[in-house]
């Protein structure tokens, strides 16, 4: 640290790696993404137990979402809010990750 800097400066933090998760990294407790949501912690469980989204578990057992959880739960609730069913929505999703797969395949492809 240079003279005349506080510690705890932008600076000073600017040297330390960044220790930011990624969207894979599971942090977020049922009741913390209901609340982010804006749903009831009984309709995530219930995706849970129809393996629509499969969180990671706490070494205490409870349920832990990561942020691209937390987006396929907002994506299904959306879905079901549409009318589909819970077996609709899962095809759908699985359909739309088919096609966004085909096209990086397409685009990685040389041209001929």
């Amino acid at each position: 640290m240079k003279a005349g800097q506080e510690p705890g400066s932008a600076a000073d933090r600017s040297r330390r790696p960044l220790p930011f998760p990624d969207d894979t990294t599971p942090l977020y407790t049922v009741g913390q993404v209901a609340d982010i949501l804006g749903v009831q912690p009984a309709f995530l469980r219930r995706l849970d137990a129809h393996e629509a989204v499969t969180p990671a578990r706490s070494p205490g057992g409870q349920r832990r979402y990561s942020r691209s959880e937390i987006d396929h739960n907002d994506l299904i609730s959306g879905l079901l809010d549409e009318g589909m069913t819970l077996a609709g929505a899962k095809r759908i999703i699985e359909m739309r990750l088919e096609i966004a797969d085909l096209r990086r395949q397409l685009a990685e492809r040389p041209n001929r």
